[in-house]
């Protein structure tokens, strides 16, 4: 086996030299000051997502006392005496001070830099280096940390101006992904909310809020008189001549959490077609998986069929509009999840989702309005979405590069 490199594929300029070979217990000084008193500082708790207070996890103190818990300061590295091959490490970069349990082991960086530390802790590198020094705990996934044999460890680490460099470059992709998580997070919380406000609440039969223009009562209505809820079928695996067509023939696996769909994973022939229960669904259809999953939904971008695991929606012209429908997914899939569960086999019928009853604006001028606003609001959040994704994958690209 060729002898790992000591220098990364991609470095700031002007470093050249070797990265070196340094002993675990002489980058981190254990710590053990212990409290005298009770509740002498603020109560921390060391989770794999990063350092918090006690109560951000739990609500209230689990133990009986807090005397003898361990001291912390600011940029000192926590570690978890159980699952650390699992990411609970953490530098402290967000408290200046407090305290916590003895289970854990808290470490002074010597001549090391915080952010530096903090990224590579976190690396699954870095994991597989804890993983190195664990014995078997009470369960196979659960191991316990052999201190003395981590301490005698060996990794490679930079000088520390190089660290400085690596850790505020890391700092600056940790700072972009919260913006765009916080961004994100928002905007799901804001559609949340307006699903709430622009739907009738049970008993009402106005929402909350409302286009300007729009004052009439919502009625109710069955979805059976707004759409037709057609099913699908399979052509047989047996017959190569039925497969890899050109008709689009949609399984329930592959919805997910998609808006639209416009190809399918497996296609089907003419004769496959004619030769299964499958029906042909037009632009426009709502997919609405109906078995054992019961509630994913997608809107199809062009005219395709599915398996018989699934209940279409094909909305009726000026009766029904695709995304208004289609925003409603949460009612749908509880309406078909309460009544597929009476089955043995968890699964809705057409004929049950044509008797669902929903509050329905008087016009469908105000169904295209709610539907295009939720619309633009996926597209947002979709977006943001995709630019967390990117930066996520662009600082694990750098990550693999920039260490060694």
């Amino acid at each position: 086996m060729a002898e790992k490199s000591k220098k990364p594929a991609i470095r700031f300029a002007g470093f050249t030299d070797a990265w070196e070979q340094r002993k675990f217990i002489d980058l981190f000084v254990e710590k053990r000051e212990k409290t005298e008193y009770e509740n002498e500082d603020t109560l921390l708790s060391c989770a794999i997502n990063g350092i918090f207070l006690n109560s951000e996890l739990f609500g209230h103190f689990r133990g009986s006392s807090t005397i003898g818990y361990l001291r912390v300061n600011k940029n000192d590295l926590i570690l978890s005496a159980q699952n650390l091959h699992l990411g609970n490490a953490n530098v402290n970069l967000r408290f200046e001070h407090g305290i916590i349990s003895p289970a854990y082991k808290v470490y002074h960086l010597n001549c090391s830099n915080p952010r530096f530390v903090h990224t590579w802790v976190k690396m699954d590198d870095t994991k597989n280096f804890f993983l190195s020094a664990t014995t078997e705990g009470a369960s196979q996934c659960r191991k316990n940390i052999e201190w003395e044999t981590l301490e005698k460890q060996t990794l490679l680490f930079p000088s520390l101006k190089e660290q400085d460099k690596i850790g505020k470059y890391f700092e600056y992709y940790d700072n972009l992904i919260t913006l765009h998580q916080r961004k994100y997070d928002k905007l799901v919380n804001v559609k949340k909310a307006m699903l709430e406000k622009m739907f009738p609440k049970d008993g009402a039969d106005v929402p909350e809020i409302r286009f300007k223009g729009f004052t009439e009562a919502w009625e109710q209505r069955k979805l059976g008189e707004m759409a037709d809820i057609i099913g699908g079928g399979t052509p047989s695996t047996s017959v190569s001549e039925y497969w890899d067509g050109d008709i689009d023939w949609y399984a329930p696996a592959e919805i997910a959490d998609k808006i639209f769909v416009n190809s399918s994973q497996r296609k089907i022939t003419a004769a496959g077609f004619d030769h299964s229960s499958a029906k042909m669904l037009p632009e426009g259809t709502v997919l609405f998986t109906s078995r054992a999953g019961i509630g994913k939904t997608a809107i199809l971008q062009r005219k395709g069929c599915t398996n018989q695991g699934f209940q279409s929606i094909v909305p009726h012209k000026d009766a029904l509009d695709s995304y208004f429908i289609f925003s409603r997914t949460e009612e749908l899939k509880e309406y078909g999840e309460t009544i597929g569960a009476g089955s043995t086999f968890v699964e809705v019928s057409g004929k049950q989702m044509a008797e669902m009853e929903l509050m329905m604006p008087p016009t469908m001028d105000e169904q295209r309005q709610i539907g295009i606003y939720f619309h633009q609001l996926d597209n947002l959040i979709t977006l943001h979405q995709r630019k967390l994704e990117k930066l996520k994958n662009l600082k694990k690209a750098c990550l693999e590069k920039m260490f060694v």
